[in-house]
This record gives C-alpha cells, sequence and structure tokens, in this order.
C-alpha cells in the first residue's frame, strides 16, 4: 500500500477512490467505529493488505505477535493443536473481525494459530502503529477492551457447553456460534453461508463428524434447521437460542 505523510500545515490532496473505499471498509470494523475521518485515513496509510488462499497458515502458534489484522473478506478459523495433533477450533471469524490483539498488547507469543478457511484478504497494522493510535485516540482502547469483553463471554458459553451439555448441546451451542459470528440475519431468519466442514465443526464441539451428522440431521427432521447445498438456515433463531442456551 502507498505511504502518504502529512505534514503539519501543508494542504492534502484530496482523498482517492481506493484510500476513500478503505476508510469506509475500517470505518465498519467496531474498533474504529467512532474515529473521525483523519484518523481513519492515517490509519489506512499505515497498515498494509495482503491476500491468502484458502487453508493458508497466516499464524502459528507460539510465533511473537507484531500485527493487528483485520478481515477485509473471506473467513478464518482461530486453533490450537494439543501435544498429540489434534486441533481445536476456539473460533472461526469473517468480514469486519480482527484478531491478533492478545500478543499486540502484551507483546508475547501467539496463543493460536490462524487459518484461511475461504480465500481471504487481511488488513494489517503493525504493532508500534497500533499502540500509537491507541494513545492518541482513547476510544479505540475502550473499543477494543468492550470487543474483548464480548469475546470472553463467549468463550466462557463454549467452555461451560463442553462441560455441561450433551452432544446435541454442544452441537446447538456451536451453530449459535457461528450464527453470531459469521451468520445474516433477516426478520428473525438466520443464515450461515459456507458452513464450515463437518471435521471443523466437529473441532468445535469437542466430538465426532458422525456425531455432527446425525446431530444436524436430527434438527432438521424437527424443523428447526434447513441446508441448502454448504448453506445452513435457522428458521426461527430466537426459538432454536431459547431451546439450547
Amino acid at each position: 500500500m502507498e505511504t502518504h505523510i502529512s505534514m503539519p500545515g501543508v494542504p492534502q490532496p484530496p482523498l482517492s477512490s481506493e484510500l476513500g473505499e478503505a476508510m469506509e471498509f475500517i470505518r465498519n470494523v467496531p474498533v474504529f467505529a467512532d474515529i473521525e475521518a483523519a484518523e481513519l485515513a492515517k490509519i489506512v496509510r499505515v497498515g498494509v493488505r495482503k491476500k491468502y488462499k484458502k487453508g493458508s497458515i497466516i499464524l502459528l502458534e507460539e510465533e511473537t505477535g507484531a500485527a493487528l489484522f483485520v478481515i477485509v473478506s473471506g473467513k478464518v478459523k482461530i486453533v490450537r493443536t494439543d501435544d498429540e495433533g489434534r486441533e481445536v477450533i476456539l473460533s472461526i471469524l469473517g468480514e469486519n473481525d480482527f484478531f491478533g490483539e492478545m500478543s499486540i498488547l502484551d507483546g508475547l507469543s501467539r496463543s493460536a494459530s490462524v487459518v484461511a478457511i475461504t480465500k481471504t484478504e487481511l488488513f494489517m497494522i503493525h504493532r508500534r502503529d497500533f499502540l500509537k493510535l491507541m494513545q492518541d485516540v482513547p476510544s479505540v482502547a475502550i473499543s477494543l477492551l468492550k470487543e474483548m469483553t464480548l469475546r470472553l463471554r463467549k468463550a466462557d458459553s463454549q467452555i461451560k457447553s463442553l462441560s455441561l451439555k450433551d452432544a446435541t448441546g454442544r452441537v446447538a451451542n456451536v451453530i449459535l456460534q457461528l450464527a453470531d459470528d459469521i451468520g445474516t440475519i433477516r426478520k428473525g431468519r438466520v443464515e450461515i453461508d459456507e458452513l464450515p466442514l463437518q471435521q471443523d465443526l466437529a473441532n468445535m464441539a469437542g466430538t465426532s463428524r458422525e456425531t455432527i451428522s446425525r446431530v444436524v440431521h436430527s434438527f432438521i427432521k424437527k424443523g428447526l434447521v434447513e441446508m441448502r447445498g454448504n448453506k445452513l438456515i435457522i428458521g426461527d433463531y430466537e426459538k432454536f437460542k431459547s431451546l439450547f442456551m
């Protein structure tokens, strides 16, 4: 990305269409929602965009964290691997989501790996630039804290589901998690496009592919969900949520 340096007192050229589009995208990211246009332009100018193929490893667990990543398009999975090589999916993130914030704040190594599950484009902000931004614009730090708190609550819910619920409840919890993270809701109806592979769902629910297939099929028979190709539809989201929360 081309870098522009602003000089005090020197008139700046009008925003290019590319810069304007990038600013509109950044404005839709919750952490940057309340930032003024001048600050948004600074973020766009110091950031870098990069594309990844499906299946690409974006970050590895235990790597040193040097940047915050915002998803421009596509989806990624946040994963941890045990000593035997088994994968546990912590979450799936889509457009306007971000990751890498923990290492940005504490300077320690990454707590999980990140893998592209579709063709993905990311917007990266280096640690030094993001830390300066939080100092200059306190609302960014407040928004980041809110988002991290929300993720902690989701993590607590996931831990509760894995430890207390039966297989049906765990699969339902994963569907609800995906609905919240990457689903589209219209008039009480949620559509989850490009549903993750059954093995990925099993890794999220702490169960087997066979159990995922059996439980989802039972939900379909009961009229709770529909499958259209790789799209899962929850006809009545609030009803589904009330049954399994």
